[in-house]
């Protein structure tokens, strides 16, 4: 029967012909979602005008008003009926028996009613005092009766929502945030309510509220099928049930599948939470828009009085990195950026971003997506260096993830990432699905970064762990081989690969033996000692293993569980104790270095060379180089402060150092003297590198004492105000122990820092030992750094001396 039938029906036999019309609709197969919804709304609007028009003769000034999702026309089966009766004032009685003619047929056939009765002025206090009776209104669709009082009303309820946007949407705000904190996030809940939840159905309409004022506007992109797939779950869900519920409990939801025609369970809930996710993504963004405007209408009146009325103030642009700056609180591409010229763009903007604890503007990501080149195979350094240095900033790191995944950018750079985004977790144990369980593991890594020597590969350990959860099988087998191929396409080197498929392979082991196994048997301590292999691979999986847990919910880690691993650790690493490494012996100097050495020792001064180091891309043979860095070289007088002097003099110079390394070298017998000679990687923060004429000045006047770095260095902190950005770990110092029979090894763990090793090289000199040689990495924003040193007649420190001095130099990094 054709939905005109329906209304013919339910208008010519009162109640019973609605419900029976009703019924047969609900029944339809081949109808559901969007048609079904407005069939459903205009087959009740039929009813409800002919229960008001029977009972409303000869009345006037009085209409009926449907409000809400009602409003929208959008009626699931078991929805309520959200109705305001309209009247001038002017026959209350009347009214009110009007009233009962509507409102009891209603509850007679079961179907839930939110009702109210009130002249326009009554609404409009009402909605004043009450911002969910406003949200309610703002939808206010006419139903029977007289048009010009339902339009008035409509018109006034819009002007005043307008007009009183600056406090009502902080107040909505509060409300969303306030709900969100008690239901929990719809794109992550094994039993979410589908309304109520962040991401759900009243998020979405709080964004057509927000849109509603002109004050902001969500991004439209996606929001309409997303709000559209919540709704025909609920639909399902109504069907199914029987009842007027949005939660979609676990033994409901095969037969929610099944009604929409779904694979399984899992389907159903993956397409749940890429709805919420896309909600919730458009969510953020829109609020954040609604602070910045609020913001500058408050700063504007002041602005224009200190300008005298007429200009326009400029909005400030502060760099960040190459091609990336900050403004109005976001992060945004420079004016000279180009996405289609610079592959390594949307990382380090990503990058950039979660260190400063900033969001990544909107009109960046999507420009970024739509027009980045690809990534060669294997990446470049700098885009590894970039993807450690986001997944290591800690908490700010999922807002910016999110950002890039709204957009698509994150399958792209990880084509394997598809397989587990929005998947559930059917766990009791697990809160998060597998793609967000990944990210929180990494944060927590991140907390953890200071405990391991290489922290970029506990990183995208962490990123990787569960990535076959994607593929039939054991997750950890098939994760492996993910993990080798992925690991490889970022540009990590053969033994690496390794050690983060063993990483992934193996991420239970630790866990799993220490509470199931007897750790006092051998054969047990042996065995995860040759799955493990090596002291630093114990190490990253230690390490691993705590942030898989503490990322997992709070049932899968204690201080019990924590004791066992520890110990289990301890165990292993003594059987693994004869890989205690030696002190790295010195290679030959090139014939380039020994020349500089020469030309240092025969000037009494420093000496620089400056090389870029690039690569060609494997699949782009005729392309433009990928930029690596720059190799400096420096040789110098061996003499007190070289160190701390030329780490200073890059940190002035916004020169990142990536890897560095110092030694002394005793020249030919026949010139008879030590130099020192450094060998760093560099790249510039943004903008090009300075000429070594200029660095090798200032260098100069560094060990002569007459250019102060530590205060010019103060001087530029000072200029620039401190942005939040994320909670880096404390600095770590550690005397590795047996690590050197001719030296002691200090290790310093820290975050990275412009001037980070001119202090560390300052405190050194303070404690009067002697640098033999160091090694020192950038690992994303990771710091790890060997320094082996000696007192000054060249033996290595007494044990307690050591202790003490790592000590205070863990407090100078603090302070």
């Amino acid at each position: 029967m054709t939905s005109t039938g329906m209304r013919s029906e339910a208008e010519d036999s009162g109640p019973s012909g609605y419900a029976a019309a009703r019924l047969r609709l609900l029944q339809e197969g081949a109808r559901s979602g969007p048609p079904r919804r407005a069939a459903l709304a205009e087959l009740t609007d039929d009813w409800l005008t002919g229960l008001f028009d029977a009972g409303a003769e000869g009345l006037r000034g009085v209409s009926l008003v449907a409000v809400g999702g009602y409003g929208r026309g959008e009626l699931s089966p078991r929805s309520d009926l959200d109705l305001l009766l309209l009247h001038d004032g002017s026959d209350s009685g009347a009214v009110a028996a009007l009233a009962d003619r509507i409102w009891y047929p209603v509850w007679d056939l079961g179907l839930a009613l939110d009702h109210s009765v009130r002249t326009p002025t009554e609404a409009r206090k009402t909605a004043g005092d009450d911002l969910k009776v406003q949200l309610g209104l703002l939808d206010a669709r006419h139903l029977a009766g007289d048009l010009g009082l339902t339009a008035g009303l409509r018109t006034a309820i819009l002007a005043d929502w307008r007009n009183q946007a600056p406090k009502r949407l902080p107040e909505l705000q509060e409300l969303c945030a306030e709900r969100a904190e008690r239901q929990g996030e719809l794109q992550y809940l094994l039993e979410p309510d589908l309304k109520e939840a962040r991401g759900g159905l009243r998020d979405a309409t709080a964004l057509r509220a927000v849109a509603a004022s002109w004050l902001a506007d969500a991004p439209r992109e996606g929001l309409t099928d997303a709000r559209r797939r919540l709704l025909d779950v609920r639909d399902a869900l109504h069907l199914a049930t029987g009842r007027a519920t949005d939660r979609l409990a676990l033994q409901e939801q095969d037969q929610v599948a099944a009604e929409l025609g779904l694979l399984d369970a899992d389907t159903l809930l993956r397409q749940v939470y890429e709805a919420a996710r896309v909600i919730s993504y458009a969510s953020d963004v829109t609020w954040r828009e609604v602070g910045r405007v609020l913001k500058s209408r408050a700063v504007r009146p002041r602005l224009r009085a200190m300008l005298g009325g007429g200009a326009k103030p400029v909005a400030e642009r502060s760099p960040l990195a190459e091609g990336v700056v900050e403004q109005d609180g976001e992060v945004v591409l420079a004016r000279a950026a180009r996405p289609d010229r610079d592959p390594v763009l949307p990382l380090r903007a990503a990058a950039a971003a979660a260190q400063s604890g900033l969001p990544l503007s909107l009109h960046a990501v999507r420009r970024m997506a739509a027009g980045a080149r690809p990534l060669p195979t294997p990446w470049p350094a700098e885009a590894r260096e970039q993807l450690v240095t986001l997944l290591g900033s800690g908490r700010p790191t999922i807002e910016v993830w999110e950002a890039l995944e709204a957009e698509g950018l994150i399958t792209r750079l990880l084509p394997d990432w598809e397989r587990v985004r929005c998947r559930p977790q059917r766990n009791a144990v697990h809160i998060w699905t597998v793609d967000r369980h990944l990210i929180e593991t990494a944060v927590r890594a991140s907390e953890l970064a200071r405990r391991v020597g290489r922290p970029d590969l506990l990183l995208v350990a962490a990123l990787l762990h569960d990535i076959g959860k994607g593929w039939p099988g054991d997750h950890s087998v098939a994760g492996e081989i993910i993990a080798k191929d992925v690991a490889a396409r970022i540009g990590f080197d053969r033994a690496e690969v390794a050690v983060l498929a063993t990483l992934v392979r193996h991420h239970l082991l630790l866990i799993e033996t220490a509470t199931r196994r007897d750790l006092e048997d051998p054969a047990t301590v042996r065995s995860v000692a040759e799955a493990v292999g090596s002291q630093g691979t114990l190490e990253l999986l230690h390490a691993l293993t705590e942030a898989d847990a503490l990322a997992t919910g709070p049932a899968a880690w204690s201080t019990w569980r924590g004791s066992l691993v520890a110990d289990l650790v301890k165990r292993v690493a003594a059987v693994l104790a004869g890989d205690v490494p030696e002190e790295p012996e010195a290679v030959a100097p090139t014939a380039e270095q020994e020349r500089l050495a020469i030309e240092a020792f025969r000037t009494k001064g420093p000496v620089l060379a400056l090389r870029a180091q690039t690569e060609t891309p494997a699949e782009e043979p005729a392309g433009d180089p990928e930029p690596l860095g720059v190799e400096l070289l420096i040789a110098v007088p061996d003499q007190p402060g070289v160190l701390p002097a030329v780490a200073g003099v890059l940190a002035m110079h916004r020169l990142t150092v990536r890897t560095a390394e110092l030694r002394a070298l005793d020249l030919p017998d026949s010139v008879q003297g030590s130099v020192l000679l450094l060998n760093w990687r560099v790249a510039a923060e943004y903008g090009s590198l300075p000429q070594a004429a200029r660095l090798r000045a200032d260098l100069v006047r560094a060990l002569d004492g007459s250019l102060d770095i530590t205060a010019r260095l103060a001087e530029r902190d000072a200029a620039y105000p401190r942005r939040r950005g994320s909670v880096a770990p404390p600095p770590r110092v550690t005397v590795a122990p047996a690590a050197s029979r001719h030296a002691t090894v200090i290790e310093v763990r820290a975050h990275d820092a412009p001037g980070l090793l001119h202090r560390i090289g300052r405190a050194l000199e303070d404690a009067h030992v002697r640098v033999r040689s160091m090694h020192v990495s950038t690992l994303g924003a990771n710091a790890v750094d060997a320094f082996y040193v000696t007192a000054p007649e060249g033996a290595p420190l007494p044990g307690e001396e050591a202790a003490s001095m790592a000590r205070s130099l863990e407090e100078t990094l603090r302070g």
